[in-house]
C-alpha cells in the first residue's frame, strides 16, 4: 500500500510540474532586434558665431535641405540617429550604448572640409572616439560640394586618425553599413 501512494504521489507531483506550466515557457524569449534608423539629423553650428545654426534632416536617405559653409569657419557638427515609432521619430540611444559596436566614417566630396573629433565625443573602449560630435574646418567648397556620413555595425577595425590626426575622416575594414547618407554642403 505504501508503494502505492508513493507512485501516486509521484505521478501527481509529475502531472502537476507539467500542468503548471505556461504555454509561453514552450515560446523563446524576444531577442533583441536592431531598430533601423530612420531618420538623421545632422546639427551644425559655427564655432565664431552661435546664433549661425543649420540642419539637414536625412530621412529614408533623402536629405531635407543643405549646408551653406563660409570657408574659413571651422562649424562642431553633431549627428542625432533616430528610429521611427507610430508616427513619430525619437533619438535612439543604441549608438551611444553600444558605442563599441559602431563607428562613423565621413568623405568630403568636391569640398576641402578637414574633420576633427571633438573632444566631448564618445570614446570606445579601445581609445578610438566614434565620430558623434566632431569638428569641420572649412578649406574650400565647389557648388557641387558633398558630405558622405557613414554608419558602420560591427567593424573589425576602426581607425580615427584616417588619414591623418589633423584630418580624422575615419576608415574601419569589415562590418556593415548601417547607415549611409550624403548631403549637400557648399
Amino acid at each position: 500500500m505504501k508503494k502505492f501512494i508513493n507512485i501516486t504521489l509521484v505521478l501527481l507531483a509529475a502531472f502537476l510540474v507539467f500542468s503548471c506550466r505556461s504555454d509561453d515557457d514552450s515560446v523563446p524569449e524576444d531577442v533583441h532586434e536592431h531598430d533601423e534608423i530612420g531618420k538623421v539629423v545632422l546639427t551644425l553650428t559655427n564655432k565664431a558665431d552661435a546664433a549661425d545654426v543649420q540642419t539637414v534632416s536625412v530621412i529614408a536617405g533623402e536629405a531635407v535641405g543643405h549646408l551653406h559653409l563660409t570657408v574659413g569657419s571651422t562649424y562642431l557638427a553633431e549627428l542625432d540617429f533616430q528610429i521611427k515609432h507610430d508616427d513619430h521619430y525619437h533619438s535612439s540611444d543604441e549608438i551611444e550604448e553600444e558605442k563599441d559596436h559602431h563607428f562613423i566614417t565621413y568623405g568630403p566630396a568636391n569640398a576641402d572640409i578637414t574633420i576633427l573629433r571633438a573632444a566631448n565625443d564618445i570614446v570606445r573602449t579601445d581609445g578610438q572616439k566614434l565620430g558623434l560630435r566632431t569638428e569641420w574646418k572649412i578649406n574650400s567648397t565647389q557648388p557641387t560640394g558633398k558630405m558622405n556620413i557613414k554608419l558602420i555595425h560591427g567593424p573589425a577595425t576602426v581607425n580615427q586618425n584616417y588619414p591623418s590626426a589633423t584630418n580624422q575622416l575615419g576608415q574601419t575594414t569589415g562590418g556593415e553599413t548601417d547607415v549611409d547618407i550624403t548631403v549637400d554642403a557648399h
